[in-house]
């Protein structure tokens, strides 16, 4: 199916995906499933040391804005990144603060 969306569309859709990163939990949730592949809730929120409650609020709007996709196994939901190149705009980030 050919992409519709008009040059605006794209940009409208970029910076939704930005802001929904532009998050210090959000970007470790990033970076955590980048090294990890694929976790659950519990185990993002263990490994972050926040409440479970928060952990799945910034997982709802990473995953709403299509930064993650999820799948059921068994009674867990395990969340990994959809597209892992998202992380880059992290690694780009983390440079130019070297500047």
């Amino acid at each position: 199916m050919p992409d519709t969306k008009t040059g605006v569309d794209k940009l409208e859709h970029c910076a939704s995906v930005l802001k929904a990163i532009a998050h210090p939990l959000r970007i470790a949730i990033i970076e955590l499933l980048q090294e990890h592949e694929k976790l659950s809730v519990s185990e993002i929120h263990e490994k972050l040391n926040v409440e479970q409650a928060v952990a799945s609020h910034h997982l709802g709007i990473l995953k709403n804005k299509g930064v993650l996709i999820s799948h059921r196994e068994g009674k867990n939901m395990r969340y990994e990144l959809k597209h892992h190149q998202i992380s880059r705009i992290i690694e780009i980030m983390e440079q130019c603060g070297k500047i």
